[in-house]
């Protein structure tokens, strides 16, 4: 089989376009997703005893099934109890929904971590406890969970490639379709690979460039 390279290029619009919506799905996605499991995490640390035991359970189930099911559930169960959603907002809320429970475990670790006598010192000295989560904990937490958020940020931007399951007209679904048209699967796949490759490269770096920026606040643990 040759890999006939002027296939890609005369399919450039549509590819263009798969890799923006793969763009914006997993930096929408990501966002999200940390924004909701730093609030989770938040409220299992100072919240009442059953909503720590409800978000537990949340976090259990997500964690606990494959993203796949959850977006089946999300797009093809949701009309069964009047939750009709199109296929991007059906993605969008299944992957932010799936990387919180993640994020939100992260950042309770995080939160752990931090030397309990830092927090006992901020509160000695009149911090409010609004003042010692964005002053002392969010700040030296931030530094401990770096590589693991990063990391989560890379499965994100993979399991990207499940939305095309759910006829998200990502790149996944774009080069798919080209590769069964024209039954150019070497030529498609390997684009694909290509793209995913250089995304996760572009994360990485992006990580490293941070945790070293960042490094010099590091604090010495007590």
């Amino acid at each position: 089989m040759n890999f006939d390279i002027n296939l890609i290029v005369s399919r450039l619009p549509e590819l263009a376009q798969g890799f923006g919506i793969t763009i914006v799905m997993w930096i929408a996605g990501t966002i999200g997703a940390a924004l909701l499991g730093f609030i989770i995490a938040i409220a299992r640390r100072y919240g009442p005893l059953p909503l720590g035991i409800l978000l537990r359970v949340y976090i259990e189930v997500i964690r606990g099934t494959p993203f796949l099911i959850q977006l089946f559930l999300l797009y093809f169960g949701g009309p069964s109890i009047g939750l009709s959603l199109e296929p991007v907002p059906a993605g969008l809320i299944g992957i932010t929904l799936y990387g919180a429970a993640y994020f939100a475990e992260i950042f309770r670790a995080g939160f752990e971590a931090v030397p309990h006598g830092h927090v006992e010192a901020a509160e000695c000295v009149g911090f409010t406890r609004t003042q010692v989560v964005f002053r002392v904990l969010i700040p030296e937490m931030t530094m401990l969970v770096l590589p693991a958020a990063v990391n989560m940020t890379i499965v994100l931007a993979k399991d990207t490639a499940v939305l095309s399951i759910i006829t998200v007209p990502e790149v996944t679904m774009v080069i798919s379709a080209i590769g069964s048209e024209f039954y150019a699967f070497v030529e498609s796949l390997f684009l694909l690979a290509l793209f995913y490759w250089g995304l996760v490269e572009l994360c990485g770096k992006l990580g490293r460039t941070a945790e070293s920026k960042l490094s010099k606040y590091r604090f010495a643990a007590s």
